[in-house]
């Protein structure tokens, strides 16, 4: 069994709430928008990171991390990019490639906006994770806490704080 936090959208923004969270993770993702490299080396020096960038992320974050990130926990696949649309919706960039070939978990960041959605057409399950930045729109900073054992994904929870 894996545990993992998902969070996105951290705007060069990390704090010990955060980091309280990532102790208690086997592994973090982290969907994009990474802003100071400060965020994702705070989070290496605790657990084994996978991260992209995003839109926001400047030569030296684009050099560390890649735009797409797919990978298998467990038995899971999973995709992580982070600027990918929602099911209906995904982005032109990659709607053929995940259509030809769905993974299990689809990850984005971008919109601040916190989804967990199944896409029963592609079999597949959405995850945003909102954004935990204090950088943005939102009124609330989330994140994703959920177990993956084997081939199951269970155990998801919402950690939210207020801006």
């Amino acid at each position: 069994m894996t545990r993992i936090l998902l969070l996105s959208d951290t705007h060069s923004y990390i704090d010990d709430q955060i980091l309280a969270h990532v102790k208690k993770a086997d592994e973090i993702w982290h969907a994009g928008d990474i802003g100071d490299l400060q965020v994702t080396d705070a989070i290496k020096k605790l657990k084994p990171l996978r991260a992209v960038y995003g839109n926001i992320d400047d030569a030296s974050a684009r050099t560390e991390f890649p735009l797409d990130n797919r990978f298998f926990c467990e038995e899971v696949d999973v995709w992580i990019t982070h600027i990918g649309g929602y099911p209906g919706r995904y982005n032109k960039r990659i709607r053929e490639a995940l259509k030809e070939h769905p993974p299990r978990i689809f990850i984005t960041g971008h919109s601040h906006i916190l989804k967990v959605m199944p896409d029963k057409k592609l079999n597949l399950l959405h995850l945003n994770p909102g954004a935990i930045g204090r950088h943005g729109f939102h009124k609330a900073r989330t994140m994703l806490r959920f177990e993956i054992d084997g081939k199951e994904i269970k155990n998801m929870e919402v950690i939210e704080y207020k801006r």
